[in-house]
């Protein structure tokens, strides 16, 4: 049943409080695409705080809190490091600062492979400490009886296939996936076990194009390319990266903005202004009253 959210403006920093809507759940992402044929095409980008979820949530069918968060947010080398705590504060903010789109969390490194029984318990965690609909784990066939175990479990699952960040080390790096027999074959193999394990979207990351669309027309559920195709059944880019927040982004990221030249000109300014004392003035200052 969907719940009609409202977003708190009691405190001076709340983004108005918009149309009351009903947020998209789950089974209304997984019914965009049926026998094979996706309908609109699903918009899906990354958010880690309230403000950036209230910004992005109107425009979006859902929102990942994905686990690029310890490189976008936190800086580090890739996202090994990212703990189950992390993603669960970030999570919580999003769902805070969203009232339409589904949010998806993702499970980070170490927090689910061991066991279906360690996946469940991590997964719960994340499911009642942030409120999302659903989680979000890399991995194919090696993780089938993980989303089948979760998903008849009442935990909503989408997978993850192709070029698996988590799985850097094993990769020798952020390798584009399906250029040879192998890898192209494990990467249609991958998603037709986790759609047919239950999974209700499968995200497909760094795969050449025609691999991208033989395994999106070889599964009942979404696909949701990153580096992939047009063809996939919707899109996901890292909000930072398609905002131009960063000078470096990979090949399959469109910059939409330069936000990074637009901060920089806006801070220059103030710079400015503050050391010529020309800021405050007197309509940013406190006067005694007349």
């Amino acid at each position: 049943m969907s719940t009609t959210y409202t977003l708190d403006t009691k405190t001076d920093r709340a983004h108005p409080t918009p149309k009351p809507m009903k947020r998209l759940t789950v089974p209304a992402i997984r019914g965009r695409k049926t026998d094979g044929t996706s309908g609109e095409p699903l918009v899906m980008l990354t958010a880690y705080t309230v403000r950036m979820a209230q910004l992005l949530d109107p425009h979006c069918d859902m929102l990942l809190v994905g686990d690029s968060l310890g490189q976008v947010v936190y800086g580090l080398d890739s996202t090994i490091p990212v703990s189950l705590d992390m993603m669960i504060a970030h999570g919580a903010a999003v769902v805070r600062g969203s009232y339409h789109s589904v949010v998806i969390v993702d499970m980070p490194f170490g927090s689910y492979e061991q066991s279906p029984d360690h996946a469940i318990r991590s997964a719960t965690r994340v499911m009642k400490e942030t409120g999302a609909a659903a989680i979000k784990m890399e991995g194919g066939e090696a993780m089938a009886e993980t989303v089948a175990f979760l998903s008849a479990r009442g935990i909503p699952v989408m997978g993850h296939v192709g070029l698996t960040p988590q799985a850097v080390n094993v990769l020798g790096g952020h390798k584009v996936q399906g250029r040879d027999e192998a890898t192209a074959a494990k990467v249609v193999s991958d998603a037709k076990a986790i759609d047919e394990a239950g999974a209700f979207s499968i995200v497909i990351e760094g795969v050449i194009e025609p691999i991208a669309i033989e395994a999106t027309r070889a599964t009942s559920c979404p696909t949701i390319g990153i580096g992939a195709s047009a063809q996939c059944d919707g899109q996901v880019l890292v909000t930072e990266d398609m905002l131009g927040l960063f000078d470096r982004v990979p090949r399959f990221v469109k910059k939409y903005d330069d936000m990074a030249a637009q901060v920089s000109k806006a801070v220059e300014s103030y710079a400015a202004e503050v050391r010529s004392r020309s800021f405050p003035e007197e309509a940013q200052t406190y006067q005694p009253k007349k």
